[in-house]
């Protein structure tokens, strides 16, 4: 049983039995919340074209490594052997070298990903308390990690968490435009036009 859902259920059974006629829950599925939500979309789309352009650059040169390689191959017999060596160590060199920027690339990867999720789910959290205290519900449980195996289709709340994050975070044309945000760190007196002109830049 995960950790965190059997803290939770010890701690109910620990209530006394008045209380459960009082206890109101909910549940959400943040991963399914995650794909429907359009800053979500918008960042799996941003995050793949970033993937696709790293790898074009790495297949790139590893592509030119392995035709180095076929050449020294081909051309290693009528080369001194003091060549042969030099331009061996070169491409064993090379070849370490792009191994490391290989995993690089996929670190980084991982924490563009990461960084991206938790905006969205930081961002998510005060709407989920939002719904939680107009539904009156004393638990909201997250359906993967509290361990959920069931719960009837009435306490997802995940279609209206999706809907009001929508509703709050709008997607344009050019990305994100949280209009919460931009009200909160813009400059107040800015012209109706601003975001274009900064988004031409």
């Amino acid at each position: 049983m995960n950790r965190v859902f059997k803290a939770v259920f010890l701690a109910l059974l620990a209530l006394p039995a008045v209380a459960f006629a009082d206890l109101k829950v909910g549940y959400v599925d943040l991963q399914r919340a995650l794909k429907e939500v359009g800053e979500g979309q918008a960042a799996k789309a941003a995050l793949e074209k970033e993937a696709s352009k790293r790898k074009s650059e790495f297949d790139a040169e590893q592509n030119k490594l392995r035709d180095d390689k076929a050449i020294l191959d081909k051309q290693g017999a009528m080369m001194s052997e003091e060549v042969r060596n030099q331009k061996f160590t070169e491409l064993q060199k090379r070849l370490f070298e792009l191994t490391q920027k290989a995993e690089k690339l996929q670190a980084e990867m991982a924490q563009m990903e990461q960084r991206e999720l938790k905006k969205i789910f930081e961002k998510m959290d005060p709407i989920i308390a939002q719904i939680a205290q107009r539904e009156q519900l004393t638990l909201v449980f997250e359906k993967t990690d509290s361990g959920l195996v069931y719960a009837p289709p009435s306490l997802d709340l995940t279609n209206e968490l999706v809907r009001t994050y929508n509703a709050t975070y709008k997607v344009g044309a050019g990305g994100t435009s949280p209009k919460k945000d931009i009200a909160k760190d813009g400059p107040k007196d800015a012209p109706k036009d601003a975001p274009k002109d900064t988004a031409k830049n």
